[in-house]
């Protein structure tokens, strides 16, 4: 079987006008980079807004293990899988960030032959988009010590001066630093710190404005501060929002791109779902749900992460009504929940797949919650066994009620997927769906992420100290409480300890910070050890990557 990367060498890419004019997207709205890439101006499509919705699919996941699950995979798979049984289809995914590019992960296209390509551009630099979020962000920050500098006329207290600054890379050496050392024509000293660009507001609020006028609405509510009187600051305040959005004016038109078997797909946006909501644009959606009858989207990490923010935050904010969700789980994965070490996952091991079994259950059991349907995808591993397969499919059909099918898009493409497909689309017209946010709008701050806990984490509670619970009361006090919550927490547990696998009960999450996303529209509770700013690994894949004498790169995957 050939590598992930000698796959995509292989095949061969149809242009881009091509992979447009199957979606139904006008040339007049299609902006090329390069011959497999073009960005979608969905303004310039007539009657665009008027045409009906086709129906959306959720992919999500088990708990990810280093043994590996294979959302993404399983998302391209899907997306081809329903292309080939007649479907028409759009796949809309999240842009890779360099920072797991270069830190643990080494790509995130897919895999086998179940990609979305170009591989090598959409992995590294792709379209700008990041540079671009990246570079609005840090105007801002920029804007706030000049303003600052300059006199400080909106009397910021510089003690609270609550925006960070970002960067599209892992580097732990920037999480806390102090910024304008050396003499008074610097600025004035203060403390500081670097998150991961997927982590900031700006990409929040690129992933979940409806169009540019939005953008720059929700721009202007960012809270960068407050005055000792405990007023807030906002970008707009600081006259930042028009110069921020021009750097992102040509970012937020959707990316286009195919699978190896060029079922076009939507590449834009990437917020982590450890630390951010973890899902791809709205533009993106809602132009895909335009063009196709399927849409094939994905949520980074665990359906406790990424599958919640989805539907509690996404599709609550943008009006959104999945019609099922597909839960993705391997056998090495959920041997690994059930105890299994690594180096020992290739061996049947029915005892260890049993108990791992119950993080699976938990997610099947969440995800109806929602009152969305769910079906389960067993992503084929060589390894796996016929009596593994066989307890997964009579776990989830005699104690959970749910469909799992096996899946071998990996080493087979949409054939591998096409009884997934078929199922799938069996599911989402059956009429079971009736899509609701796990909270209302009303229910106070505190008890929104209680509710998470408890429903989705299977937690006794959350646990706040002094300052966090004063936090709590300010927010819903300054008008806030109305927004949902962004849990920032480890993607390995449903608790906020990452050794804790399987199903964990009856845990205390412990709130350590809340941060207001107000032009995102959202509080971001941080809990446990999570860092906003990742760092490198031991031996991080940046070793691994090269450029061959053919001038190749090498290592991605």
């Amino acid at each position: 079987m050939p590598t992930d990367i000698e796959i995509a060498r292989a095949a061969t890419l149809q242009p881009i006008a091509a992979i447009a004019e199957k979606a139904g997207i006008a040339q007049d709205a299609l902006n090329p980079y390069g011959k497999h890439i073009a960005k979608v101006d969905t303004m310039a499509m007539p009657g665009f807004a008027e045409k009906p919705d086709g129906r959306l699919i959720l992919v999500t996941a088990i708990n990810p293990t280093p043994a590996g699950e294979g959302k993404t995979t399983t998302t391209v798979g899907l997306g081809d899988g329903l292309s080939r049984i007649g479907k028409r289809t759009m796949i809309a995914l999240r842009e890779p960030s360099l920072g797991p590019c270069f830190g643990v992960k080494g790509g995130a296209a897919g895999g086998g032959y179940a990609q979305i390509v170009p591989m090598e551009q959409i992995n590294l630099h792709f379209t700008g988009d990041f540079h671009a979020i990246t570079s609005a962000h840090n105007l801002l920050a920029a804007l706030i010590d000049n303003h600052v500098y300059w006199g400080n006329a909106l009397g910021l207290d510089t003690r609270h001066i609550a925006w960070r600054r970002v960067m599209d890379m892992n580097d732990r050496a920037l999480r806390a630093t102090v910024s304008s050392l050396g003499g008074a024509s610097n600025g004035f000293p203060r403390e500081d710190g670097f998150d991961i660009t997927v982590a900031s507001e700006v990409m929040a609020i690129f992933c979940l404005a409806t169009h540019l006028a939005d953008l720059e609405a929700r721009l202007g509510k960012i809270v960068v501060g407050r005055t000792r009187d405990k007023t807030p600051v906002t970008a707009a305040d600081l006259k930042a929002t028009g110069a921020m959005s021009v750097l992102l004016k040509d970012a937020v038109m959707p990316n286009l791109v195919q699978t190896l078997e060029g079922t076009p797909a939507f590449v834009h946006g990437g917020p982590f779902a450890n630390i951010a909501h973890g899902c791809n644009s709205v533009i993106a959606t809602k132009a895909a749900l335009k063009l196709a009858d399927y849409v094939v989207t994905e949520a980074g990490f665990g359906a406790d992460l990424g599958a919640e923010k989805f539907f509690d935050i996404k599709c609550r904010k943008a009006g959104l009504k999945p019609a099922a969700a597909v839960i993705v789980a391997t056998v090495r994965a959920l041997k690994m929940h059930g105890g299994v070490a690594k180096d020992a996952l290739g061996a049947e091991n029915l005892q260890a797949l049993e108990a791992g079994l119950a993080n699976l259950a938990r997610h099947v059991e969440n995800i109806r919650k929602f009152g969305v349907p769910p079906i389960v995808a067993i992503n084929n591993f060589t390894s796996d066994t016929a009596a593994e397969h066989a307890l997964i499919m009579s776990f989830c059909r005699n104690h959970l009620g749910v469909e799992a099918v096996i899946c071998r898009h990996w080493a087979e493409g949409s054939a591998g997927t096409e009884e997934l497909a078929h199922k799938v689309v069996a599911l989402a017209e059956g009429g079971e769906a009736d899509f609701a946010p796990l909270y209302p709008d009303t229910m106070p701050l505190r008890e929104k992420l209680g509710t998470i806990a408890r429903e989705i984490y299977g937690a006794a509670g959350i646990a706040a100290d002094a300052k966090v619970s004063a936090r709590f009361a300010e927010l819903e006090a300054a008008g806030y409480g109305g927004l949902p919550i962004c849990v920032a927490k480890t993607q390995y547990s449903f608790s906020a300890d990452p050794t804790l696998r399987g199903a964990p009960s009856g845990h205390t999450v412990n709130v350590r910070e809340l941060r207001l996303s107000a032009g995102a529209g959202f509080v971001v509770a941080i809990c446990g050890d999570i860092m906003t700013m990742p760092g490198l690994p031991r031996e991080p894949a940046a070793e691994r990557i090269h450029i061959d004498a053919q001038g190749r790169i090498e290592g991605l995957f």
